[in-house]
């Protein structure tokens, strides 16, 4: 199995800045994603960005401009830099990695974090 451990969560000024990290360890050949998710009580969990094993980036359009996702494969560590943050950027967010588990598997499975809490006050 594959474990994915967050950092960096907690409380932020509105406007202020945060950086999330998560860390995957465990069954890892390849990581052919990475990225975050966050959710709010009584909405849809929803991409905020994400990055490929090519760099290959996709974002929310909620967030563009503001939040640059990264990743140090070395380290199998994807980032979120959080700039200009908003009351709205308030979640629970998930880091998600779609992994190749062994050199001789060709299939990729997902696996998600635990969560952490971002709060932006006003």
């Amino acid at each position: 199995q594959v474990q994915l451990v967050e950092s960096g969560g907690g409380l932020v000024q509105v406007g202020g800045s945060l950086r999330l990290s998560c860390a995957a360890s465990g069954s890892i050949f390849k990581i052919n994603t990475m990225g975050w998710y966050r959710q709010v009580p009584g909405k849809q969990r929803e991409l905020v960005a994400d990055i490929t094993d090519g760099g290959s980036t996709n974002y929310a359009e909620s967030v563009k401009g503001r939040f640059t996702v990264s990743r140090d494969n070395a380290k199998n560590t994807v980032y979120l830099q959080m700039n200009s943050t908003k009351p709205e950027d308030t979640a629970v967010y998930y880091c998600y990695a779609r992994v190749r588990p062994y050199s001789t598997t060709t299939y990729t499975t997902g696996f998600w974090g635990q969560g952490t809490q971002v709060t932006v006050s006003s």
